[in-house]
């Protein structure tokens, strides 16, 4: 029996030697290796974090001392030790086991999100709430990545989790100096930058008046600015700036050597008040090609051969590279055009256009709101930012959406990746709310193109408007086939044509492909019906509500929210203008998402062409949904 099958749970680490430990550790990497090349999934994270993991269970009693892992996805270790290594065949499979901590999955799960930068303020919360109810046995660990310091959350908490407290908090910051990508704006480096400038001095004096008018946190910042300047202590080490916020620091540590780990997290659990244990990792370790070949690439893989790691699938065009060689012909043609990320260059596909064009590309971290309203600051300046996003991490910055761009009518592109159903990494990564919330946003515009061609045209068009937010949604993975026009109009691209239809579909984006296979569908059955692509989603136009205004029934199809969603947008409009079509609204309900394929998913929520043409007949012929 090998060491993996005889873990059942976290417990049954502690009777092991060191020696035993560190053969469970290859044992860990060949397991995880074999098991991810299969099913896809987070492999250069995990393979980064397996003594890490263990040590931290050796020390620690989970689910007494609850365990929060900062962005889930370096949670497959912490799977195996909590004895869920015979399900690993299903990993990210419908049914299977998730690819992130799933409360369902295991009681030494407690965080399900997979957004970054929001752990620590989980553990304040737990920490308070054990000290209300006098658990002064137990301790709270937090997990987080480098790149999770480049969110403001993050510091926002150490805030509080620092402020006069005797609650045991250990934070675990796992620097393998990346995130998706190279950790960028580390604050040592800002730090010494501040020392060597000129305008050192104005800036203390500035300090002096306006930090120390902060609550909490600006005392002590201004003292540490001050201590640098006097040269109390050398401030370009990490232990100044946690220590001045009040966190005891202990490292770095060898992340790889279990005794160094766990005397450690001893001293961190002992301690008796927050503390923060500086961990470097090797992200990939183990697995060469992770280590010899592009590491960012081994963040996340598809299905790969195991001994090479090159995809067994060959990988046609998908949306983000036709995103991607656009970006970079409009940076050819334009000057005043820059790119946005918040640490997902790669992912989002603007890596070819930081090539490029390296001095028009900014990395802002983990740190989406603040690349909202920099992108503000920018077209306020003249340049025309585009910000490349994962939908579902955009929720993060609506605020700033509202009341940064749209209140200051900034000529900002928003690109939305991964919007719609992205299946398999689970609830949190479903990019399903971002017509619903941006629905609400003043004078915003947002296209959902349906093929590569029409994604082209909207960018272009984006970044032509100077005066309001626009936004460019499209879906994961592969392009589908082009779509041309039967014939266009002011209120959209008809893509089927019929004289006086009974049904006219409106299909947002990537739905058009299902609602032509719908509208061919029906018409077998004798129902005519036309099927129209708005281009334009947000706002709805008065042109789209006159054409749809004497329809009998109009049916919108969109992959996001129904709640608040363009379908409700367009019905909204019909009873202004007092048309008397009936409409019927399909998209995805108000619940979270358990992880399966897109396919999977939109035919379990009826919105693949046979649960659309079902949707249709029983309005048609019963009057009802």
């Amino acid at each position: 029996m090998t060491f993996i099958e005889k873990l059942a749970q976290p417990s049954d680490l502690r009777s092991l030697s060191y020696a035993e430990l560190e053969s469970l550790s290859a044992e860990i990497r060949d397991f995880l290796v074999d098991r991810v090349s299969k099913t896809g999934g987070h492999l250069g994270p995990n393979l980064g974090v397996v003594e890490l993991t263990l040590a931290v269970h050796r020390v620690f009693d989970s689910p007494h001392d609850p365990i929060l892992w900062d962005t889930g996805h370096q949670t497959y270790v912490h799977k195996i030790v909590t004895g869920r290594s015979s399900s690993f065949d299903t990993l990210r499979q419908e049914g299977g086991l998730s690819g992130y901590p799933s409360q369902s999955e295991s009681i030494h799960d407690v965080i399900e999100n997979s957004h970054a930068s929001t752990a620590l303020s989980y553990a304040d919360g737990i920490a308070k709430a054990f000290e209300i109810h006098g658990e002064t046995d137990r301790h709270v660990v937090a997990i987080v990545g480098d790149g999770a310091l480049t969110g403001g959350m993050t510091w926002e908490a150490m805030n509080n989790i620092a402020d006069g407290s005797n609650r045991s908090v250990v934070i675990i910051v796992n620097d393998n100096e990346r995130s998706y990508s190279p950790t960028i704006g580390g604050m040592a480096h800002h730090l010494a930058t501040l020392r060597t400038t000129r305008g050192y001095e104005k800036f203390l004096t500035w300090g002096k008046q306006v930090l120390g008018k902060t609550p909490v946190v600006g005392g002590p910042m201004y003292e540490a600015l001050h201590g640098m300047k006097k040269g109390l202590k050398d401030f370009v080490a990490p232990q100044g700036l946690f220590e001045d916020l009040g966190l005891k620091y202990i490292g770095p540590v060898d992340g790889h050597n279990i005794p160094d780990l766990e005397f450690a997290l001893q001293r961190a659990r002992d301690f008796g008040g927050p503390v923060i244990v500086h961990v470097i990792t090797q992200k990939g370790r183990g697995y060469e090609p992770a280590l010899n070949d592009d590491a960012e690439r081994f963040h996340a893989v598809g299905v790969v051969d195991p001994e090479t790691g090159i995809p067994l699938k060959s990988a046609g065009p998908t949306w983000t590279s036709v995103f991607s060689d656009a970006m970079v012909s409009i940076g050819d043609r334009r000057a005043d055009v820059v790119a946005i990320t918040a640490a997902m260059l790669g992912p989002t596909g603007l890596a070819p256009f930081a090539k490029a064009y390296p001095q028009r590309t900014f990395d802002v971290g983990i740190a989406e709101q603040h690349a909202v309203t920099s992108a503000v600051g920018m077209a306020h300046a003249g340049l025309h930012p585009v910000f490349a996003v994962y939908a579902t991490f955009l929720n993060r910055a609506i605020d700033q959406v509202i009341m940064d761009c749209a209140l200051h009518k900034a000529g900002v592109t928003f690109v939305l990746d991964r919007s719609g159903i992205t299946g398999d990494d689970g609830a949190s990564h479903n990019g399903m709310w971002d017509m619903s919330l941006l629905r609400v946003v003043p004078g915003l515009e947002l296209a959902a193109p349906r093929d590569a061609e029409q994604l082209v045209r909207a960018l272009d068009r984006c970044v032509d408007i100077s005066d309001r937010p626009t936004v460019v949604r499209f879906p994961k993975g592969a392009l589908p086939d082009t779509i041309p026009a039967v014939r266009h109009l002011d209120a959209g691209d008809i893509l089927r044509d019929s004289e006086n239809p009974d049904v006219v579909i409106v299909a947002i984006g990537a739905m058009s492909h299902t609602a032509l296979d719908a509208a061919h569908e029906l018409a077998s059955d004798g129902v005519s019906v036309q099927v129209i692509d708005p281009l334009w989603a947000l706002p709805v136009s008065d042109h789209l509500l006159a054409f749809l205004r004497d329809v009998p029934l109009v049916v919108t199809i969109e992959d996001g929210l129904r709640a608040g969603g363009i379908g409700e947008g367009i019905t909204a409009g019909l009873k202004h203008i007092e048309s008397r079509a009936e409409v019927l609204n399909l998209g995805v309900p108000k619940r979270f998402l358990e992880h399966a394929s897109r396919k999977s998913i939109l035919k379990e929520l009826g919105l693949d062409s046979a649960g659309v043409v079902a949707s249709i007949n029983r309005r048609l012929h019963t009057g009802i949904l």
